[in-house]
């Protein structure tokens, strides 16, 4: 038997076939070049070159075609045969996420500044967080970094809220800084971070508060109105208006009187003045309210207590109580001439309103009729004997006693303290009675001469003006007559004589005035010629007066007299020493030198007079009780 080999010849008629239809493979993102990601095999069940399959992709996007590439032999994705036959496959890539994203935050809403009056829950922004990884690596979770009187609530997915947590407080703090933290699950995690900036805004929750619950001032008494006496600060932590404090004073009463009689306050310093001078003896203590109010709306206020101490100052003397000072009276002490050594006469009593050192008293004897009889207790005021009272002392003693305060500069009063030595009564009233009676006559007779010597000036006075007026009526007369054409016949005073022979002098009048007085050994008199002209001349010689031509005549001048006329002016001058015997004057110094003054005003009145006229006045002393010459 012969055998007969047949040889098949292959022919392409089997497609290239996959092993699995659909491939899944994973890969690492950020993952290197030529990173290997998967292996697909196909088979062929074809001999020869119809059994070579090779690998190559399908309708793969340009991007794809970037990112993946096959081994045509090995085969990846796609195989074919030599023959052209096909087959195909599904490979499903998956690419691992890798935590590389921080979470983004966004602020959707904010709101800054937030009233320090919000409440709890206030919502103050809404952000907003992204994470571009996925998985783990793309939950987030936000929180605040810091503590914070807020927190984070999440509404809606990556969306979340931030609100306060606690009433806020501006005084305490005013503004924030909020960090937001927003953190992946990935590992490691990642986070990022957002800081919001809020500022708090103030409200009118706090009032004004002073440093002190009351204050203490002093000033002085006697005190200038306006003087300041005390500052007063009050602190308000708010701000803006609601920190702007005024300080107000209280209505309120002191002694029946408003308190804005006493003292006011500077609404914007705060400063206390004193609206009048003080005085410690009528007002030793003050005490009022001032109230600090704020700017707000509503204002809120605050008060506080001031006590203002007056402080004394030594303006008032002693004050004697006893012995007590009369004025129509003599209060005398008696002390018996069998007196011993220290026998209590009298005790001075005095007080002084002011107080503390300046009120203490100490006394002193000034002087007395004996110094060497009294003395005076420096302390108490006691005046006692300091020797023994004997015959010789004088009935009658007078003694100054001074009451002198301790303040500084002190001061005093002076008290008179009348002691009669004497045993009986009867003796010391007719000593004290003859000298009371003797002073009141003598003060009553000196007031009647004194106002006599009044009247008698001012008679005087107007005689003077009388007769004053009637020279100028009748100078004015003799002007108008000498501008008429009547002759003028001159007079020729026969101690003068006309050198130039014109026979016209100047006219010379004398004046007699005669006044009493007690001395009849003077002559006095005042001339004053009209011009350089006039020369007196001695009776005894046979001198002449040389007279200076001028431009006009004397008889041109307005004020030349044509009428001559004697003048005799009485000045009345009263014995001012009538006392029975001339034993006392009656007037003191100055009574006489008033009455010397006006007998010179009426000298002055005279004068005036002839200088107006130039005449030559003579004044003669003559006595009111004869006519002769003095």
């Amino acid at each position: 038997m012969e055998e007969i080999h047949i040889v098949v010849l292959d022919a392409n008629d089997n497609a290239p076939v996959f092993n699995q239809s659909v491939y899944k493979a994973t890969v690492m993102e950020n993952s290197p070049k030529d990173t290997y990601v998967t292996t697909v095999n196909a088979s062929d069940a074809d001999f020869g070159s119809n059994s070579i399959v090779t690998y190559y992709f399908s309708d793969l996007s340009s991007g794809l075609r970037d990112m993946f590439t096959v081994d045509g032999k090995t085969g990846v994705i796609l195989a074919k045969d030599q023959g052209g036959l096909t087959d195909s496959c599904k490979v499903i890539i998956e690419v691992s996420d890798v935590n590389d994203n921080t979470p983004a935050v966004s602020v959707m809403s904010f709101t800054s500044p937030v009233s320090e009056d919000s409440p709890p829950g206030t919502t103050i922004g809404i952000i907003n967080v992204k994470d571009l990884d996925s998985g783990d690596n793309g939950q987030v979770n936000c929180r605040i970094e810091e503590n914070a009187p807020f927190k984070i609530k999440s509404n809606l997915r990556n969306y979340y809220t931030l609100v306060t947590d606690t009433v806020l407080d501006r005084e305490s703090v005013s503004e924030y800084n909020i960090t937001v933290v927003a953190t992946d699950a990935g590992m490691p995690p990642l986070s990022s971070k957002r800081t919001f900036h809020l500022k708090v805004s103030d409200v009118n929750d706090n009032a004004p508060v002073f440093p002190q619950g009351v204050y203490n001032a002093f000033i002085t008494e006697n005190n200038s109105p306006g003087v300041s006496v005390i500052t007063l600060r009050a602190r308000d932590p708010d701000e803006n208006q609601n920190a702007r404090i005024s300080y107000i004073l209280e209505d309120t009463n002191i002694g029946g009187s408003p308190v804005s009689g006493f003292v006011s306050v500077n609404a914007e310093s705060g400063v206390v003045h004193a609206v009048r001078s003080f005085d410690y003896e009528q007002l030793k203590e003050l005490v009022f309210v001032v109230k600090a109010q704020d700017g707000g709306s509503p204002p809120l206020s605050s008060n506080v207590t001031v006590k203002m101490v007056i402080q004394d100052q030594n303006d008032n003397p002693p004050q004697v109580l006893y012995p007590v000072q009369t004025g129509g009276s003599v209060v005398a002490e008696m002390v018996p001439r069998a007196a011993d050594v220290g026998y209590l006469v009298t005790k001075v009593v005095a007080v002084d309103v002011d107080s503390g050192q300046n009120a203490w008293l100490s006394y002193k004897l000034q002087k007395a009729t004996d110094r060497a009889l009294f003395e005076v207790g420096l302390q108490n005021g006691e005046i006692r004997t300091i020797r023994q009272v004997n015959d010789k002392d004088a009935v009658k003693q007078r003694l100054t006693v001074i009451v002198e305060d301790n303040g500084q500069p002190s001061r005093s009063a002076a008290v008179i303290v009348n002691v009669a030595v004497a045993d009986s009564f009867p003796e010391v009233l007719s000593e004290f009675t003859d000298f009371t009676h003797d002073k009141e006559y003598n003060d009553n007779l000196t007031f009647y001469l004194v106002l006599a010597l009044a009247v008698v000036s001012f008679l005087f006075i107007t005689c003077v003006v009388v007769i004053i007026s009637v020279k100028i009526y009748r100078w004015r007369q003799s002007r108008t007559l000498f501008h008429s054409n009547l002759p003028v016949i001159p007079y020729y005073p026969p101690r003068y004589s006309d050198t130039l022979g014109t026979g016209t002098l100047q006219h010379v009048y004398n004046y007699e005035v005669c006044r009493t007085t007690d001395s009849r050994k003077s002559d006095c008199k005042f001339g004053r010629a009209g011009s350089q002209n006039v020369l007196i001349m001695d009776p005894s010689s046979t001198g002449t007066m040389q007279r200076i031509q001028s431009e006009k005549s004397i008889l041109d001048e307005p004020d030349s007299p044509l009428e001559v006329s004697l003048l005799m002016l009485f000045i009345l001058c009263a014995d001012i020493n009538l006392f029975v015997g001339d034993a006392l004057p009656l007037f003191s110094a100055p009574w006489t030198a008033s009455y010397s003054a006006l007998i010179y005003m009426g000298y002055l009145l005279l004068s005036y007079f002839v200088t107006r006229c130039s005449v030559l006045v003579t004044f003669r002393v003559t006595s009111w009780k004869s006519t002769e010459d003095c």
